[in-house]
């Protein structure tokens, strides 16, 4: 290699190797300094992207167990409420009994009736009052759930709501019927039961909207609801023929309480929380007269009915917050092991990067030393000039 002093390749080359190792001791101070093995996109592009979306599944599980914790506290404040309407209800079965028995006066049970009206009441103001974060939990505003049956003329068909008041203008079910035969319908909740009539261009089903030839053959009411049993005589219509056949609809809207469960939208992360309405008109004490003997009588079946709904309520209620428990826990772990899986990929290895940050640091020392060594070169042509 000729000697020149225009240029200083060793120098050049010292220097390049020093800037490179400079700036990877930079890396290395930024990767201990903020723990993460990646900074920026450039550190690790495919890395960055699967670990920001393991952030985000990772926030929606912790959201997600939060929700159901919320669930929780949600489900025990409609049950502590309810385990007083049980007890009431007990007390008014023991007041009922009482009055029951035929060595009684009147003026002793006006006293119990007295009693039993003001328990009525206490039941209406805890349906009323009892909320979460002002959702009202006891009056029937968070329940509504209904089937869809269907089948031919001539036979029974069954249909079961359980919710609030279904009225026209809000939440409502229709029902068609036509030919000779019978439908049962079973209304769960105080709902109320809307009938019309369907045209089609093939003919006509009916009832017509005349409900007279409605036969109201039944009517229950009992602490699960109304039981209506109805027929309506063929119908006469000015079609070209009448189809004979029969369905119930359901075309309400579902007012129950919907829990985010899951870090997705899909169906199977929503869980409904349905509370049916446990005023005194909704289990069917409303009306509950212990003041002459038969009324007493009476009341006993209807209170113990009342007390079977409680019971099933809170017993749905009960099994709720043990679905949610069990949702936690796995919650918790999915996101536990979501975010082993993410440190792995986005977290430095501090001893393997302290060990690398000493490397460069040696190596950067050793640049700075061999570039003020080329440095020294261009000297050596002095002494051929002397």
């Amino acid at each position: 290699m000729g000697m020149v002093v225009r240029s200083n390749i060793m120098a050049v080359n010292a220097q390049r190797q020093l800037g490179m190792n400079n700036s990877q001791v930079g890396k290395a101070l930024e990767k201990l300094s903020s723990g993460y093995r990646i900074n920026r996109a450039g550190d690790d592009a495919s890395g960055l992207a699967i670990s920001e979306k393991m952030k985000a599944q990772i926030k929606g599980l912790d959201t997600a167990s939060l929700n159901s914790q919320d669930g929780i506290s949600l489900v025990q404040t409609a049950e502590g409420a309810l385990t007083e309407v049980h007890n009431m209800l007990n007390r008014m079965t023991e007041l009922a009994t009482r009055s029951a028995n035929g060595i009684n006066e009147d003026s002793n049970r006006a006293s119990l009736q007295k009693e039993v009206a003001k328990l009525q009441e206490e039941i209406d103001r805890i349906s009323k009052s009892t909320n979460f974060n002002n959702l009202k939990l006891l009056d029937g505003s968070q329940t509504y759930a209904a089937a869809t049956a269907a089948g031919n003329a001539n036979g029974v068909q069954n249909l079961t709501i359980e919710g609030g008041n279904l009225s026209a203008t809000g939440q409502g079910v229709s029902v068609a019927l036509s030919a000779q035969g019978a439908v049962t319908v079973t209304v769960t909740g105080g709902a109320n039961v809307a009938f019309k009539t369907t045209q089609t261009g093939k003919g006509f089903y009916s009832i017509t909207a005349d409900l007279s030839k409605v036969t109201d053959d039944k009517v229950k009411a009992a602490w699960a609801g109304v039981t209506l049993n109805f027929s309506v005589d063929e119908a006469k219509n000015d079609g070209t023929y009448v189809t004979t056949a029969a369905a119930i609809q359901n075309v309400g809207k579902n007012g129950s309480m919907q829990l985010q469960i899951g870090d997705t939208a899909d169906d199977f992360n929503q869980l409904k929380v349905g509370i049916g309405d446990m005023s005194s008109k909704g289990l069917g004490i409303d009306k509950v007269d212990i003041s002459n003997q038969d009324g007493a009588a009476k009341a006993i079946d209807t209170i113990k009915n009342a007390i079977d709904r409680v019971s099933s309520q809170r017993a749905s209620l009960g099994a709720t917050q043990n679905r949610l428990e069990y949702t936690i826990n796995n919650l918790d772990t999915a996101s536990e092991n979501l975010q082993a899986a993410n440190s792995r990929i986005r977290d430095t290895d501090m001893a393997k990067m302290m060990m690398e940050y000493t490397k460069m640091n040696v190596l950067t020392q050793s640049a700075q030393a061999m570039l003020a060594q080329a440095n020294q070169q261009p000297q050596s042509v002095l002494q051929l000039l002397q």
